[in-house]
C-alpha cells in the first residue's frame, strides 16, 4: 500500500548555519517527522519557493502541517516590525500562505503548530502580539529570542475537534517557547484552548468547515513520552487517511 503523504514546508538555513556545510540548506526538527510516522502517515519536506501553482504542489498530498519557526513578517498584518521580531523568511511566508489557502480550498486537513498557528491567523485577517515579554502579564510562555522554554497546562473546549481528540478538558505538559501570540483572532476562527493567563492556545474552524487545528505549543517536543501530545498527531493522521480514501 502506498504511503499517505503529508506536506511540511521547511526552514531555510542560511550559509554557515550547518557545521561543515559549504552552503545553506533546508531542514525541520525531527520531532515533527517522528510524531507523524508514529501516527502512520509519511511526512515530506517541501522547500520554498514553490515552482508551480499551490494546488499542483499539494496534488500528491492528503494533508498539510505548518511547523514552528521564525516570525511571520508583520507587514503581512499591516504593522511595522518590533525590535525583537526575528527570523523573517519571505519565501517561507509566501509558500505557507499559498499552501494553506490551497489546502482549505481543496479540503485537505491541516495541523498548524506555533508559527503555523500564527500563519493561519494572519491568513484569516488576524493580528499578532509581536513580543509577549513586553506585554504585561504575558511573560510565562518562554522566549526563543532568549533560548527559554516553559512547560504548562491549557484548558480545552470540550465541544471542539481538539477536545474530542484529547478526550479531556485539561492538557498538561505543553512545551512552549514562543515570544509571539494571537492578538486579534482572524475571521471564522474559533478559540478552543487557553493558558492559565488567558492567552489563546488553539484555534479551529467551526463545524462544517475544513478540518483545521492550530495549537500554540509544541506537541512534537514531547509526543514520544506523552501520549496525550501524540494524540494530536494521531487525530490529524486519522483525518488525513480519511481524506486520502475520499480522494480515491
Amino acid at each position: 500500500m502506498a504511503p499517505v503523504l503529508v506536506a511540511i514546508p521547511t526552514y531555510h538555513l542560511g550559509e554557515g548555519r550547518v557545521l561543515r556545510w559549504r552552503t545553506g540548506g533546508f531542514a525541520l526538527p525531527e520531532g515533527y517527522v517522528h510524531a507523524l510516522r508514529r501516527a502512520g502517515v509519511w511526512p515530506v519536506l517541501v522547500p520554498g519557493p514553490s515552482p508551480g501553482a499551490p494546488d499542483d504542489t499539494l496534488a500528491p498530498f492528503a494533508g498539510l502541517l505548518l511547523a514552528g519557526g521564525g516570525d511571520v513578517d508583520p507587514g503581512r498584518y499591516g504593522v511595522e516590525p518590533h525590535p525583537q521580531t526575528y527570523g523573517i523568511d519571505p519565501d517561507r511566508d509566501d509558500l505557507e500562505l499559498a499552501l494553506l489557502s490551497a489546502a482549505l480550498r481543496l479540503g485537505l486537513p491541516t495541523l498548524a503548530i506555533c508559527r503555523g498557528m500564527h500563519v493561519v491567523n494572519v491568513a484569516c485577517g488576524g493580528t499578532l502580539h509581536q513580543h509577549l515579554p513586553g506585554v504585561q502579564g504575558r511573560d510565562a510562555h518562554g522566549d526563543p529570542t532568549a533560548g527559554r522554554s516553559v512547560v504548562h497546562g491549557v484548558d480545552v473546549a470540550a465541544a471542539s475537534r481538539l477536545g474530542a481528540a484529547l478526550g479531556r478538558r485539561r492538557l498538561d505538559g505543553c512545551v512552549s517557547h514562543h515570544h509571539q501570540a494571537v492578538e486579534r483572532i482572524g475571521s471564522n476562527l474559533v478559540p478552543v484552548a487557553w493558558s492559565d493567563d488567558g492567552l489563546v492556545e488553539a484555534l479551529e474552524f467551526p463545524p462544517g468547515e475544513p478540518w483545521l487545528v492550530a495549537v500554540q505549543w509544541h506537541p512534537e517536543a514531547n509526543a514520544a513520552a506523552e501520549p496525550a501530545q501524540q494524540t494530536i498527531f494521531d487525530a490529524f493522521a486519522r483525518r488525513v487517511r480519511e481524506q486520502r480514501g475520499a480522494d480515491r
